[in-house]
């Protein structure tokens, strides 16, 4: 029961008392202040009217009451559906797919707002956690390519894990308030009595002046965030080094932006993980900082190759889509649409299935475009995709940041002779597009489409 791990952590933090459990707004927050506030707030929606069962938006990003709320309504058995206010999707659209009986809202200065909604419905899968006295948690996929899928997952099996210790660190929040990632990396460090950092900004320079003033030892980063901080040489206009562990995922990191980590921070650990919303966070271990290559699995988790994709099995692994059909195989197989290249007991993951471009039958993963266009020094960052062509089905097209304005025809006769010789002729790009910021979304993760 997710109760029952509420209770053994709650437990812990008033053992561990006045140490620092939050920073917010550069306050700290020690574990008794946090203890009291989750009990305020778990007074506080009860008298609101929720009850075991129901479904509960609670929108906001992270802060002590946004954590302290994803506890409470843990403990109240209910079905949390955390929603980030950056999310590119509407969040009425969110809700409704969720069926959502209230919207807990986080505001700005840190207060809350129940109102009850009118979605309310008889999901099955809803149902089943209900008829079982169980907690829940509903997670929406990026929705690049559609309509975003609402992944349903039983609390009490997603918290089970973090009962087994595991290193203390003061670690910042970076990933967003409804991403797998954000929510492992708090409870993570919740658990092991570490203490979770917020940044003011999710930018360069707020993350780097977080890490600085508050002597953070974990940053859990996007390979495209970390490479904004390479671009921006920031490693050497701040100080890092109180950072002993960098985790990087849900995308493929380039090869240049590891090995410049690596100079610029030579005394930092660099560890590639790997999960997804619908089976969670796997175990994950690298043969080096500088390899891409990555072990993925550890306990409650199986992995296997499929035709060229990484498929999972998990205990931990959804319930399913509230929106979309099962989409595991009759003895519980998952395909994450990951490509990987296998050697030996370690995967390289090579980009999403749905991200490969199709030119006249020849397949190219933008990743392997990318890596050879971001050798150029004046490029700050390249992001490769495929275009509708009448003849060849899909050209390669590539979006470019500069570091200084540039004429587009002499960029691109620059990554056309930078390609030409590295690169399978269909493997170049046929357009190049100037732009003057990343090509990134709310989660800091490249958009493609």
């Amino acid at each position: 029961m997710a109760r029952d791990y509420i209770e053994w952590q709650i437990h812990r933090a008033l053992e561990h008392g006045y140490a620092s459990a939050v920073v917010w707004r550069n306050t700290d927050y020690n574990f008794r202040e946090f203890t009291d506030l989750y009990q305020h707030d778990l007074e506080r929606l009860r008298a609101a009217g929720i009850v075991p069962g129901s479904v509960v938006a609670l929108t906001g990003e992270f802060s002590p009451v946004a954590i302290s709320c994803l506890l409470a309504l843990a403990e109240l058995n209910c079905i949390v559906v955390p929603l980030s206010k950056y999310s590119e999707s509407p969040l009425r659209d969110l809700m409704c797919i969720a069926e959502a009986d209230y919207q807990v809202a986080v505001s700005d200065d840190d207060d809350l707002i129940v109102t009850a909604l009118s979605y309310g419905g008889k999901h099955p899968l809803i149902e089943r956690l209900r008829d079982a006295g169980q907690s829940g948690l509903v997670l929406f996929s990026s929705g690049s390519t559609g309509t975003p899928k609402a992944i349903l997952h039983a609390l009490p099996q997603l918290l089970a894990k973090f009962r087994n210790p595991r290193p203390s660190y003061r670690t910042l929040a970076f990933l967003v308030f409804d991403h797998i990632g954000g929510l492992n990396t708090v409870f993570h460090t919740l658990a092991n009595l570490g203490c979770v950092v917020i940044p003011e900004e999710r930018t360069v320079a707020g993350v780097c002046r977080a890490i600085e003033r508050h002597k953070v030892e974990l940053l859990p980063a996007s390979p495209s965030f970390l490479n904004l901080i390479v671009a921006a040489k920031a490693t050497g206009d701040y100080d890092l080094s109180s950072l002993k562990l960098i985790t990087y995922g849900s995308e493929v990191m380039p090869q240049r932006t590891l090995d410049l980590l690596n100079d610029s921070l030579p005394d930092v650990k660099l560890q590639q993980t790997y999960g997804l919303s619908e089976v969670g966070i796997l175990r994950s271990r690298s043969p080096s900082n500088r390899s891409l290559f990555v072990k993925v699995g550890g306990e409650h988790y199986d992995t296997k190759i499929v035709d060229g994709t990484l498929r999972v099995r998990s205990a931990c692994s959804m319930l399913g889509y509230l929106n979309a059909p099962n989409p595991f195989d009759d003895d519980g197989w998952f395909d994450t649409g990951d490509a990987v290249e296998q050697v030996g007991e370690y995967y390289r993951i090579l980009g999403r299935v749905s991200d490969i471009i199709n030119v006249g039958g020849q397949k190219v993963y933008p990743a392997q475009v990318e890596k050879v266009i971001r050798e150029l020094p004046e490029l700050k960052d390249v992001c490769v995709s495929g275009e509708p062509d009448l003849l060849l089905g899909q050209v390669v097209v590539a979006r470019v940041e500069m570091s200084h304005p540039e004429p587009a025809a002499i960029v691109m006769r620059r990554i056309r002779d930078q390609c030409r010789g590295r690169l399978q002729p269909f493997m170049i790009p046929v357009r190049v597009r100037i732009q003057s910021e990343p090509s990134l979304n709310h989660r800091f993760k490249t958009r493609r489409s």
